[in-house]
C-alpha cells in the first residue's frame, strides 16, 4: 500500500498531467455549454468577446459570473462586484482546504499556489478522489483544457447572443452531471460511509433549497454551509486515518 501512495505522487510530470488532460475532458466540455449561456447574459451586461473572455478565465464559478454580469448590467461599483463575488466563491476556500491535505509537505508554495488557482467544483471532485498524495503537474492538466473552454464558451456565447436555442444548451450542460456522477459513484460502492453521505447531502441540499428559512440564502453560502456542517459531523462520527496511517496498512 505505501508503494501505490508512492507511484501515484512520484510519477513524471508529463504523465500527471497527461491524466489531468484526460480527466479534464468532460469537464471542458461541460463547462463550454454552460459557459456559453453565461455569455449570453454577459452581452445584455455590454460586455465585449474579450472581457468576457479574460472574465471567465479569472472566475470560473457560473454563479458568481451570473451574479457578476448581473451587477454590471445593473451599474454596481466595484466595491460591490468584488464583495459579492468573494460571497459567491467562498466554498472554494474551503475545496482547497481539503486539497491542502493531500498535498506533501514538501511541495514548493508555488505549486501550491498553482494548483488551487484551478480550483472549481468540478477539478475539486476529480481531485480529491484521486488516491495517494496529489501531483500538482494532474490539477494543471486538468486545468490547461478546462479553462479555455470556459473562457471561450463565454466569449463565443457572447459573440452569438440569442442565436443558439436555449434549450440545447442547456442539454449540453448535462454533460456536468454525468461527470459529477462517475466521479462519486465507484468510491460510494467502495466506502458505505461515503455513499451515505452523499444520500445525506443530496437530501440536505434539496431541503435546503426550499424551506423558507435556507431558500432565501444564496447558492454559495448555502453550500458552505452544508459542507462545513456535513463534513464535521462524518468526520467526528467516522473519523478517517491520515494519508501517513492509511498507507502503511
Amino acid at each position: 500500500m505505501n508503494n501505490w501512495y508512492k507511484n501515484t505522487y512520484n510519477i513524471s510530470k508529463k504523465t500527471a498531467f497527461g491524466q489531468g488532460l484526460k480527466d479534464g475532458i468532460p469537464i471542458a466540455l461541460g463547462y463550454f455549454a454552460v459557459a456559453f449561456s453565461l455569455g449570453i447574459i454577459a452581452k445584455t451586461a455590454g460586455l465585449t468577446p474579450f472581457q468576457g473572455f479574460i472574465s471567465s478565465a479569472l472566475n470560473r464559478a457560473s454563479a458568481g459570473e451570473y451574479a457578476i454580469y448581473t451587477l454590471i448590467a445593473a451599474g454596481a461599483s466595484y466595491v460591490e462586484v468584488a464583495i459579492m463575488t468573494l460571497v459567491c466563491n467562498a466554498r472554494y476556500m474551503l475545496m482547497s482546504t481539503a486539497l491542502s491535505q493531500k498535498v506533501k509537505e514538501d511541495t514548493p508554495l508555488i505549486h501550491r499556489v498553482g494548483a488551487a488557482f484551478g480550483v472549481t467544483d468540478e477539478i475539486f471532485a476529480i481531485s480529491i478522489s484521486r488516491p495517494g498524495y496529489l501531483n500538482p503537474y494532474y490539477n494543471y492538466g486538468a486545468i490547461s483544457i478546462s479553462t479555455p473552454a470556459w473562457a471561450l464558451g463565454t466569449s463565443l456565447g457572447i459573440v452569438a447572443g440569442e442565436i443558439m436555442p436555449v434549450n440545447l444548451v442547456s442539454a449540453f450542460s448535462v454533460a456536468l452531471y454525468g461527470m459529477f456522477l462517475a466521479v462519486i459513484m465507484p468510491a460510494a460502492r467502495k466506502n458505505r460511509v461515503v455513499a451515505i453521505t452523499i444520500i445525506i447531502c443530496f437530501i440536505l441540499s434539496y431541503l435546503a433549497s426550499v424551506l423558507p428559512i435556507t431558500a432565501s440564502i444564496s447558492e454559495g453560502t448555502r453550500t458552505i454551509i452544508l459542507t462545513v456542517v456535513i463534513a464535521s459531523v462524518v468526520a467526528i462520527l467516522c473519523p478517517r486515518p491520515s494519508q501517513e496511517d492509511d498507507a502503511d496498512e
